[in-house]
């Protein structure tokens, strides 16, 4: 596919081969019209965005894509009608021409936690595994990141990255719609890789771990947030059933539980840079995410808690390196 072009090159500059050969099949797999079956429309959506050209680009402080005096009140109104048929948002927020994108996630507050915490991104290789529809591999780019891959298998995720890139222009940015597993096993490739919000969804968090720390090369460093409980280093909490509504949550560790897991997959240098307790301020509904959120995943009479009974959710963010 020749949007994935560039992608190729790099990777190849990058000494990669076995993925650079296994790429196109795995993208003409993932692509197939009969993946989804809103795929088409989602597709024709962003072959519809007008080619227009931003007077500026803001990607250090926020995700902004040109200023509202770019366009005509007309010609943002019919922007603005094709984005919302891409609707949910759930990772934001984004200006864009002068439209403000309010998603369900401040996903600004979560990068303004991480960002102080982590080695420059300055001419680093990136990966973003789970990165949703690429809102934090925009931050990445902008903090200096030569080259930001970002993985998520949602592909109306995939549709809304592809989107915001065709309004932005080519950039050595690219979200593909694949998983983790679909990563070759210890390519040892990347500078930086972050996994956020994605551990607790793994059947098998050692693993995950261990794909994240192959996908490293030496001296390498990792970001992982994720859901956590309060405990000692044995505490691990597993939800009978659903968790805030999730249906695919398995493992929710202590602090203490979490950093003996990495250690015990060989990371380094592991330290917790933030625990947050996630607000109805930080993830709610809105506008461009119309379905029920955090505010309906608690229970009304206790704001510690799920509505099922479990404690309400706290994420951690660690930071460790790899030899």
């Amino acid at each position: 596919m020749t949007l994935y072009q560039g992608l190729y090159q790099a990777l190849a500059a990058a000494g990669d081969e076995v993925w650079v050969n296994r790429l196109p099949e795995q993208l003409a797999a993932a692509f197939a019209d009969s993946s989804h079956g809103d795929l088409r429309r989602w597709q024709q959506v962003v072959d519809d965005l007008p080619d227009l050209m931003p007077s500026s680009v803001d990607l250090l402080e926020s995700v902004r894509v040109g200023q509202a005096e770019d366009v005509s009140d007309e010609v943002r109104a019919g922007l603005r009608e094709q984005l919302m048929q891409l609707h949910p948002w759930r990772k934001g927020p984004y200006r864009l021409f002068g439209i403000d994108i309010d998603t369900e996630w401040r996903s600004d507050w979560k990068w303004d936690r991480v960002k102080e915490q982590i080695a420059p991104l300055k001419n680093r290789l990136v990966l973003d595994v789970g990165c949703g529809n690429g809102y934090h591999c925009w931050r990445m780019f902008g903090a200096g990141a030569r080259l930001v891959v970002g993985i998520d298998p949602t592909l109306l995720s995939v549709m809304q990255f592809q989107a915001i890139r065709k309004l932005h222009g080519e950039a050595q940015i690219y979200l593909l719609p694949l998983g983790i597993e679909d990563v070759p096993a210890n390519m040892g490739l990347f500078d930086t890789v972050f996994s956020m919000g994605v551990l607790y969804h793994r059947r098998s968090p050692i693993d995950h771990l261990l794909e994240l720390k192959g996908s490293l090369r030496a001296g390498g460093e990792l970001i992982l947030e994720t859901l956590v409980v309060e405990g000692d280093a044995q505490h691990v909490l597993v939800p009978e059933g659903r968790y805030a509504q999730m249906r695919n949550v398995w493992f929710l560790p202590s602090c203490a539980a979490l950093m003996l897991w990495m250690r015990r997959c060989g990371f380094k240098n592991i330290r917790l840079a933030d625990v947050s307790k996630t607000s109805v301020e930080e993830q709610r509904s809105t506008e461009w995410m119309r379905f029920h959120s955090l505010a309906e995943f608690l229970d009304p009479h206790s704001p510690d808690l799920t509505c099922e009974g479990l404690p309400a959710p706290v994420r951690a963010v660690v930071v460790a390196s790899v030899d």
